[in-house]
């Protein structure tokens, strides 16, 4: 029962969050340095988000395979491979790294 309970409440906690973005005004909206921040904010949290799955493993900082991989796809990027290339890159040398450590 508790798992319907959690459910309910991230469904009301979501509906919520969507009513709030309708309340405000469009004049605070349309404030430079809240665009500014609404197109940076993305990046940021996508940047931690990668971040905490690369190095991270619950509680401890971890360098395995995974920073391989994700150098790999850092160096494709800087040679602008296209995405499909930068995917594949990573997962070879994320393999490649598995298999031999």
């Amino acid at each position: 029962m508790n798992v319907w309970i959690a459910i309910a409440l991230t469904a009301v906690g979501c509906y919520l969050a969507k009513l709030l973005g309708l309340l405000v005004p469009a004049g605070a909206l349309e404030r430079p340095v809240v665009q500014r921040l609404a197109a940076l904010l993305p990046v940021a949290l996508l940047a931690a988000l990668t971040a905490q799955q690369t190095f991270g493993n619950g509680q401890h900082l971890v360098l395995d395979a995974r920073g391989a991989g994700l150098a790999a796809a850092a160096l494709a990027l800087a040679l602008r491979a296209p995405f499909l290339v930068v995917v594949g890159v990573a997962v070879v040398v994320t393999a490649g790294a598995r298999a031999l450590g």
